[in-house]
């Protein structure tokens, strides 16, 4: 394989830079048990609801009408 054929293949392979950063929250029962950092397909972080930045971003990303446990519980913990 010559170095250009390589380098092809090295930049096929690599995840773009302008994928944006979303969050999705993991239920179980109803209850928000774990929030992942995504970009794209690829996994960055977990991130616990009951943490000050977990509690944030569900607020940001829920509206007034549903009810979040694991950050209430968090809350009065």
């Amino acid at each position: 394989m010559s170095e250009s054929e390589s380098a092809l293949t090295e930049n096929e392979s690599a995840p773009s830079d302008t994928e944006e950063i979303t969050y999705q929250a993991v239920e179980k029962d109803g209850v928000v048990t774990a929030i992942w950092e995504m970009k794209g397909r690829k996994h960055l972080r977990t991130i616990d609801p009951r943490s000050r930045q977990g509690r944030e971003i569900l607020n940001l990303y829920t509206t007034e009408e549903v009810d979040h446990p694991a950050s209430e519980a968090a809350a009065t913990s």
